[in-house]
């Protein structure tokens, strides 16, 4: 048995939406939306099951889901995009997997920044890499410059980069893509674009691209995923945009993991793609109102709630909500007494992790969230209680 896998116990994802299946929690841990999204590009589905061909499409996706990604691209990030560059997958996750097997050679270093997305690590470890952690800090979760120049070495191959980031919900700016931009080529690294929350940005934000920072287009790998951008988690397809000499070897990692795609939902995709900006800013406009919803429920009842520019997700710091617990131990309690089911930040980090801060997903009905934040808002009055009567004890 490979010691990678044997090694590795459940993802924390599947642990809290087990723990929430079996008691009947409100699940605010895994990230998906409580209501299926874009009802026209379910449709789209639908017909194609029934009208078009349910036999393998091509290895690197349907041709008129690759042009549909490209002029995508085009429409909303100003990226001279090809179909010819694009390749679909099934999921970002995939689409990662094939990109870290293509470009890592056995000993390559890849930075990776913490919090990070649970399956980077075991992905980078298992094509042979070693990864350099550095860490953002909280409260305000600063890009790591100083850290990250110093992580880079003669072995530095890759930078593996989530933006939006989760889980912090943080959107990086354009200061700190600059950076990036000028770190990648002034060390001739190759960037690993994780972007699957490109669509799900709030208060006026605009997605950038690090593919199209100056340097950037020849050694750039953009994921995307159709699950974010449609809130339709379940549908996994992804894609892949980057030039020839690194979508070629890509390429020919994919055809080896999963080989293609579910040919109707790829063609739900592609007329999905193409809608008016109006559809997307809808889209936005609602998990907004939802992560304000949520945020200004707990902060009534005494939470200290991180502010979350992107993502389903918002995060709560514990001790500065006056209560203390690990996140860990306050998610075991809030899922066994209180019946909600979030993730430990802790879970998210390799290393030197800190342990008072917990990710709460907000992509759920207005019921959900205000039933949700009332829980909350005992667990916290049950855990301050035995505090302040030891402080008057005392």
């Amino acid at each position: 048995m490979n010691p990678i896998y044997a090694a590795m116990g459940t993802t924390i994802f599947e642990e809290i939406s087990a723990r929430a299946r079996e008691t009947g929690a409100i699940n605010l841990g895994q990230g998906f939306p409580e209501e299926d999204g874009f009802p026209a590009v379910r449709q789209a589905a639908a017909e194609a099951l029934i009208a078009r061909s349910n036999q393998y499409p091509p290895m690197m996706g349907l041709p008129e889901l690759r042009a549909a990604v490209a002029a995508h691209y085009a429409a909303h990030q100003n990226l001279p995009a090809r179909a010819s560059d694009v390749l679909v997958t099934s999921g970002a996750t995939e689409a990662l997997a094939a990109a870290l097997l293509a470009l890592i050679a056995p000993g390559d270093e890849v930075l990776l920044i913490q919090p990070l997305y649970d399956a980077y690590l075991p992905l980078v470890r298992r094509a042979g890499g070693i990864a350099k952690l550095v860490t953002m800090a909280p409260p305000d979760w600063a890009l790591p410059r100083e850290a990250l120049r110093a992580a880079i070495g003669p072995r530095t191959r890759l930078l593996l980069l989530n933006n939006p980031v989760n889980p912090l919900g943080k959107a990086l700016d354009a200061d700190e893509l600059a950076f990036l931009a000028e770190l990648c080529v002034a060390h001739d690294l190759v960037a690993i674009c994780d972007e699957v929350w490109e669509h799900v940005v709030f208060d006026g934000r605009r997605h950038i691209p690090l593919i199209g920072l100056p340097g950037m287009a020849e050694r750039t790998v953009k994921i995307g995923s159709a699950g974010k951008i449609f809130s339709l988690t379940g549908w996994k397809v992804g894609f892949v945009l980057a030039c020839p000499a690194l979508l070629t070897p890509i390429t020919r990692a994919h055809q080896f993991l999963t080989f293609t795609t579910p040919p109707t939902l790829q063609i739900a995709v592609a007329a999905g793609l193409a809608s008016p900006e109006p559809a997307f800013a809808a889209m936005r406009d609602g998990y907004q109102r939802s992560r304000d919803r949520l945020a200004a429920a707990l902060a009534a009842g005494g939470y200290a709630v991180l502010p979350s520019g992107g993502t389903y997700f918002l995060t709560i710091n514990l001790s500065a909500s006056g209560l203390d617990e690990s996140d860990r131990d306050f998610c075991a309690r809030i899922v066994r007494d209180h019946g909600v089911a979030a993730i430990p930040l802790s879970a998210f980090y390799a290393e030197d992790a800190p342990d008072t801060f917990v990710r709460l997903c907000f992509a759920k009905s207005d019921a959900t969230l205000d039933e949700a934040a009332r829980r909350l808002v005992a667990a916290r009055s049950v855990a301050r209680a035995p505090q302040a009567a030891a402080r008057d004890i005392a």
